[in-house]
């Protein structure tokens, strides 16, 4: 109900209270009850009229109230519908999106189960099979067998192998006894290298298997102590003394950087005891680039040798070439002859046998005319070079 309508109301209401009191002013000298009750029967007469007007105001007014208040809701509904949509798209992509995220880690989470199925799967076979070489590496047999292989391995990698300049397992003899270097490396000049693989594992391996410092520490010196054994036995086998021309020393390849360093670690002055008997401790990171430079004097070797062989080359060429030049200075005069020859034959021919020939048109005992013959005027090209016409370059070549 707007304030219109409540006005309207008002003024009807003071209207007819106005007329009932000018009506009762008016009948006041007659009969008071009569009065009075025609009074009140106007009165009551008015106020039902006020009443149903008041009513019928008060239903319009509701009405347009409420037609005015639906039209405002349902405009606020579609502009709040129109806020909404955008929020409400984006909470059902948020939703999707969730699903395909909850999808996605449930994938994830099945393949992480079957990846961390796997990898302890596959630590327990590494558990096992370390387990099981830890085990073979502490047979002498298998030590030997791996250094061995480590150290073929590693010539192959320098590049020694292309080149044939090395061998394993060969037979010398020093002092009359019979010695075998794991591997016997070629130098260029008709010198060699010997190399011995030595495996010392096995307290190696106790001091990496135990957690205890102390004991760890026993199985070290354990360890560097069977190096220096290795180191003088290996130093008393003398395997230079089978070759004059070759270094006065061999090789100790240790098969793992890890031991070189640990026996280094344990023992600083362990390369000043090798160097006095005459030994050369290696581990693969300091064998590799020995055996590269020693392939690198091979190839500097092969270069010299082919060198020496095109050289070989150019001079039987340039004796040949000699040759060659005598042969063709022959042939030029032996065609220059040929040609002097055929021209003379020419001029006979012209100046005697023609002369005769043509009498017999003059006699008309023939109707054909004999060919005209021209003589040969090119000549042959002669050699201008001096490796040709120099009798000293000649006679260079004939000697060789």
């Amino acid at each position: 109900m707007n304030t219109t309508t409540i006005v309207a109301i008002i003024l009807a209401l003071v209207c007819g209270l106005a007329v009932g009191w000018l009506l009762a002013s008016r009948v006041a000298a007659g009969d008071a009850h009569r009065q009075r009750m025609e009074h009140q029967a106007e009165l009551e007469r008015a106020n039902e009229a006020l009443s149903q007007q008041f009513r019928a105001l008060s239903t319009e007014a509701a009405a347009t109230q409420q037609r005015t208040a639906e039209h405002t809701a349902s405009q606020t509904l579609a502009s709040a519908q129109r806020m909404m949509d955008p929020v409400s798209q984006a909470l059902r992509q948020l939703d999707q999106r969730l699903l395909a995220v909850e999808k996605e880690r449930t994938e994830s989470s099945a393949s992480l189960k079957e990846q961390i199925a796997g990898m302890r799967n596959l630590n327990e076979s590494l558990r096992k099979e370390t387990a099981s070489l830890s085990t073979a590496l502490r047979r002498p047999q298998v030590r030997g067998a791996w250094g061995e292989m480590q150290l073929q391995r590693i010539a192959e990698l320098a590049g020694m192998l292309d080149h044939c300049d090395f061998r394993t397992q060969s037979t010398t003899t020093a002092n009359g006894t019979a010695q075998r270097p794991d591997m016997t490396v070629y130098l260029a000049g008709n010198r060699c290298v010997h190399i011995d693989a030595k495996t010392p594992l096995e307290a190696f391996l106790d001091a990496a298997a135990t957690d205890d410092p102390q004991l760890q520490r026993e199985q070290l010196g354990r360890f560097v102590s069977h190096v220096r054994t290795h180191i003088a036995q290996l130093s008393s086998k003398k395997y230079w003394a089978t070759d004059v021309t070759s270094p006065q020393f061999v090789v100790l390849f240790l098969p793992s950087d890890a031991l070189l360093q640990a026996a280094l670690s344990n023992d600083p002055s362990l390369h000043e005891y090798a160097a006095s008997k005459d030994i050369v401790l290696a581990s693969p990171s300091i064998l590799i680039p020995m055996l590269r430079v020693i392939a690198l004097a091979w190839r500097q070797e092969s270069i010299v040798e082919s060198a020496t062989e095109i050289a070989e080359l150019g001079r039987q060429l340039h004796a040949r070439l000699g040759t060659v030049a005598d042969h063709l200075t022959k042939m030029g005069k032996s065609l220059t002859g040929s040609v002097e020859a055929y021209n003379s034959l020419v001029g006979s021919l012209e100046s005697r046998v023609m002369v005769s020939a043509r009498k017999f048109e003059d006699v008309q005992a023939t109707r054909e005319t004999l060919p005209a013959t021209q003589p040969v005027t090119s000549t042959t090209r002669p050699l201008t070079a001096p490796e040709f016409t120099d009798p000293a370059f000649t006679d260079r070549s004939k000697q060789s």
